[in-house]
Order: C-alpha cells, then structure tokens, then sequence
C-alpha cells in the first residue's frame, strides 16, 4: 500500500476513481459534493463539474435527482448505513453511505459508493462464469496466516487421506474441534456423518451407554426403545472426541478394544457390529503425564495417537490475531446488524494481549465490544480493563499513559524481532508490516536505543 501511494501521482490515483464503475461521492460537514466520479453521468445525466461544489438542497428539493437521502443521517449518528435509493432518471441504486471521523470523533467526510442493482448491471456488463474451487467453501471456517499454522495445516491436508487415529492437542479455545472438522471435510469420508462429542461434559456413568448404545430393557431406566450409540451414528464417518482425557479407566480397555477389532457391542446385546470410522480426539491434557499416574493407559494413547497435530496458542500465532478479528467483526456486524471497528490502538491492545482463552476469548471481546458501543469505532478504552494489567500485555510498563503503554509494547517487539531474525524482510513478514515500515521501526527503537 505504501509503495502504490508512493509511487501513484495524484492525477493517476483521481483518474482510477474516476472511471470505477459504482458511483463514488464525497460530502463535507456542510453537506457539499467535494468531489463526484464519472457514474453520476450514467446516474443523473449530470456532468462531474455540475455536482462538485453544491450542496445537498440543490439536488433533494425540487428536482429531487435522487430520493431518499442518507447523508444527514450520517452525520447525525457518525455510522455507516445502506439504503436503496431511485434516482431522477429512473435507476434503482444501492447507496453505501460511510462517515470519516476527524481526531475528535466528529465527522468529517462521508463517502458514498452507489451501485446499479444487479439485474441492471447484468444488462451492461459482461457476466462471467462462476468457476469457483468447490474445496474454498469447505476450509473458509479454518482462518489462519501464520507460519506456524500453516504447518499445522499442511500436515492435516496429508493425513486427511489416511484412515487412521490422530490426536489434537493444544490449550483450550485454540479451535481444536475446527481442525478435527476440517480433517473429515477434506477426507474420502466428507459425505459421511462427523459425530463430535465432549466427554467432560457427559456424566461418567452415561459414557458408555452414549458410545455403544443398548438394546430395549437393557438396565433399569433403559428406553423401551434402545438408543443409537455414537459410534452407531458416526459409522461410515468420522468421530471425534474431544477431552479424550476424562473417558473412564474401566472403559479404556473397551474403547482400545473397539479401535482394534474394529467392531463394538451395544450394551445388552452379544452380536458384535462391524465398524467403519475414523477416530480423531484432542485433548488439553498432559497424557504421557496422566500415564505415569495410572489415570491414562499408555496402550490406548498410542493407539490414538499415530499423528499428531498440535495447534499453538493464540499468543504464538500473533499474525492471525488481526484476521481472525476481522472474521469476528464480519459474523457478529452481520448478527447484531452493526457496522463496528476496532481502532488501531484498540488494534495495538488486542495484538499485545496474552489470549489465555485463545480464539474463543478474542471472539467473546469483539462480540461483547459490538454490543456494548453505540459508535462504530471501538477504541482501545472500550477494551475490558484485564486488557491494561501487567501479565497480560507483555514488557508493558504500567506507569504512564496508555499511549506510552503502546509504545512500550510496540518497541519491545521490534526490538526482539530484530534480535531474532535480523534482517528487515525477516522482521517484515514475522510481524506482518511492510518491509519500509521495518525499517523504520528499527531506526526508531533498535539504533537510537
């Protein structure tokens, strides 16, 4: 971005928008067109030079070139609005109406970008044909950037072909379950059941009724009916089961039993059912070390455990902070039908934190912070106040202002990033900055330091 505003002149810039094909207006606070792009023409049958320099009145009072207007209620609210608009020659738009805020939160500017509706569209413009990679809409859930999960990512895609046990390992919240699904959706069993279930959140007294299923009038408060175990339902498929670590010693043996003959007993029942499925598990626990205290057979981890992925922590994979923020904005701007985003300091803060929730606490803050403004820009002192404690912001000094905070932090990683890797395109692309902007960095923390 840098280099293309470096090396754009200004004449070149203006003469893109000019000719982009939506509509594309620019207001002042005293509601006038600074400038306007060559669709008005197609729009209003008005040249460029008879819109810039008037005023909102000129064009809604009695011509009324389009009907309704959103600008002031742009300015009013300082958030970003879609409305359907028709205009004085007949043409159906789509108006997308955003306010640009100035240092004290006022508005500025409001940009417009207008677009014909589709069907008229269609008729000007060439259609091509929609020859989109029907594997994209599978993986789009799974969103990453960084190196060290796209290893992880990498060895999922070659051990998805393979019909063996895989163990996922990783803290709490890292989306274990996501990879666990990713891995069946990419598999030869993608059109077969993905049966997921979390055994800490099953009574371990249900456990094994749950797994096996059992026959009518099997125990005491049994169905008369008999009920599907989940090994029933995900047969064919894949079953995963996360918290592997709190299935029952007394049912270990059975469960190895099952991954072994490949077959399993309903409870209640001597006919043993054949069984085609794939097992994935995933686990926050140390096994080896529920091993050594006779909480976990070793024969039955390391019959789970013939690959092994193991997702990082949040705090390790600080390049897929900002886009999985993004996501999160996108999901819940669309649920709560808000048009919400952070500020950059605000941005600064959530790529600094420690995430010991990992993903699924960077999604309850963009949702409670979408939730809890009224404004479209969350700013850093929206963010919880765990945000500006010690431990969780790391080489941050807690005297001063929360910009010298930022500061603070934001030297302390170039100066580490510089201890590591050296060199600015090393730097560059380990924090997801322009090479220009390493350098400059460097220049300002590492030789004046």
């Amino acid at each position: 971005m840098e280099n293309f505003i470096k090396n754009t002149d200004i004449k070149d810039l203006v003469n893109i928008i000019d000719n982009i094909y939506d509509e594309i207006v620019i207001w002042d606070d005293n509601y006038t067109i600074l400038y306007a792009n060559k669709a008005c023409g197609r729009h209003y049958g008005l040249a460029q030079d008879e819109l810039i320099g008037k005023t909102l009145d000129y064009f809604i009072g009695t011509e009324k070139y389009w009907t309704p207007s959103s600008v002031p209620y742009v300015y009013k609210e300082k958030r970003s609005v879609i409305q359907n608009q028709k205009t004085l020659l007949g043409i159906d738009l789509e108006t997308i109406s955003v306010p640009i805020l100035d240092e004290e939160n006022n508005v500025k500017y409001v940009v417009q970008s207008c677009r014909d509706e589709f069907s008229f569209l269609s008729q000007k413009l060439a259609p091509i044909e929609s020859n989109y990679d029907e594997k994209f809409e599978e993986i789009t859930d799974l969103i990453y950037k960084s190196p060290n999960m796209k290893k992880v990512v990498k060895l999922a895609n070659k051990i998805s072909s393979y019909d063996v046990p895989c163990m996922i390992l990783g803290e709490t919240g890292t989306g274990k379950s996501l990879l666990a699904k990713y891995i069946h959706g990419i598999s030869n069993r993608k059109d077969k059941p993905f049966i997921s279930i979390n055994m800490a959140s099953i009574n371990p007294t249900l456990i094994e009724s749950e797994l096996f299923g059992y026959k009518k009038g099997s125990f005491t408060g049994a169905s008369s009916d008999g009920k599907k175990g989940l090994f029933e339902m995900a047969n064919g498929g894949t079953l995963f089961l996360d918290e592997i670590g709190e299935l029952p010693m007394d049912l270990q043996a059975k469960f190895l039993h099952v991954l072994q003959e490949k077959e399993y007993t309903p409870i209640g029942s001597v006919t043993p059912i054949k069984l085609d499925i794939r097992i994935i598990c995933a686990t926050n626990c140390d096994l080896k070390q529920m091993i050594e205290v006779h909480k976990f057979r070793e024969d039955l981890y390391h019959r789970l455990n013939v690959f092994e992925l193991n997702i990082p922590p949040l705090r390790e994979r600080i390049q897929d902070i900002q886009i999985l923020t993004a996501h999160f904005l996108n999901v819940f701007n669309r649920k709560y039908s808000r048009n919400c985003r952070f500020s950059d300091e605000a941005m600064d803060l959530l790529m600094k934190y420690s995430w010991k929730g990992n993903i699924r606490e960077l999604s309850n803050i963009v949702e409670r912070s979408i939730l809890m403004m009224e404004e479209e820009y969350i700013k850093a002192t929206n963010l919880p106040p765990r945000f500006f404690t010690l431990d969780k912001v790391t080489g941050c000094k807690m005297d001063g202002s929360l910009s010298d905070a930022i500061e603070d932090v934001k030297k302390n990683m170039i100066i580490n990033a510089y201890k590591e890797h050296k060199t600015t395109r090393k730097i560059a692309d380990a924090l997801d900055i322009s090479q220009s902007q390493a350098c400059r960095l460097i220049r300002q923390y590492v030789d004046n330091d």
